[in-house]
């Protein structure tokens, strides 16, 4: 049976950890920041840990 590819897309865009969490940018970062507030900016520069069940599903894409 051939290797499974890794999802290409979501390869760019996560990465798995050491301790195997699953580690992603923020959403809203990409224009409009000068209605967002001083806190609000901050918070979405910083990488956050996924979900349980979203992690599970991109480790199972990654193939990891």
């Amino acid at each position: 049976m051939p290797k499974q590819k890794s999802h290409k897309g979501l390869s760019k865009r996560v990465k798995v950890t050491a301790t195997g969490k699953v580690k992603s940018h923020r959403s809203g970062g990409g224009h409009l920041m000068s209605s967002k507030n001083a806190k609000r900016r901050r918070r979405i520069s910083s990488s956050t840990i996924m979900t349980s069940r979203m992690a599970e599903t991109a480790k199972i894409k990654l193939c990891n």
